[in-house]
């Protein structure tokens, strides 16, 4: 019978590496890869734009990621912008943060400069249904 330590040398460990930075929402990889996945959610024509952003709102939710209520697309054609927060934002305090202050933000400071926003733009087809893009800045 082998022993731990002889096994171990024989058969080396592959774990992952612990480069935490590495696919974070600072990665332009990860956003390129996020919004190939709005450019799916949004394809074709739609009738109302609700269901699209309830299935954005669901899928960005799953990692993390949360928006705010979206205006009325009543407009023929429109966009707005809505900042992204992770997991609702940030509130309390830091080793950092003076004692008579708190901290208040998105949660995606320390990963992104500036954070990351959503913008929505749509527009009427001629067949009168909504056309929507998606994407992450």
């Amino acid at each position: 019978m082998k022993n731990f330590k002889s096994f171990m040398s024989e058969h080396p460990s592959y774990d992952a590496s612990m480069n935490f930075s590495a696919g974070g929402f600072g990665d332009p990889m990860v956003i390129k890869k996020l919004n190939a996945l709005m450019g799916k959610l949004t394809e074709g024509s739609w009738t109302d734009g609700e269901p699209v952003v309830r299935q954005i709102r669901s899928s960005l939710s799953k990692i993390g990621l949360t928006f705010d209520n979206v205006p009325n697309m009543a407009e023929e054609s429109g966009s707005f912008s809505m900042p992204l927060t992770l997991y609702g934002g940030r509130f309390g305090k830091l080793p950092g943060t003076p004692i008579d202050e708190f901290l208040n933000d998105d949660g995606l400071q320390d990963h992104v400069e500036g954070g990351l926003s959503l913008e929505i733009s749509y527009g009427m087809t001629e067949d009168n249904c909504y056309r929507i893009n998606a994407k992450i800045m």
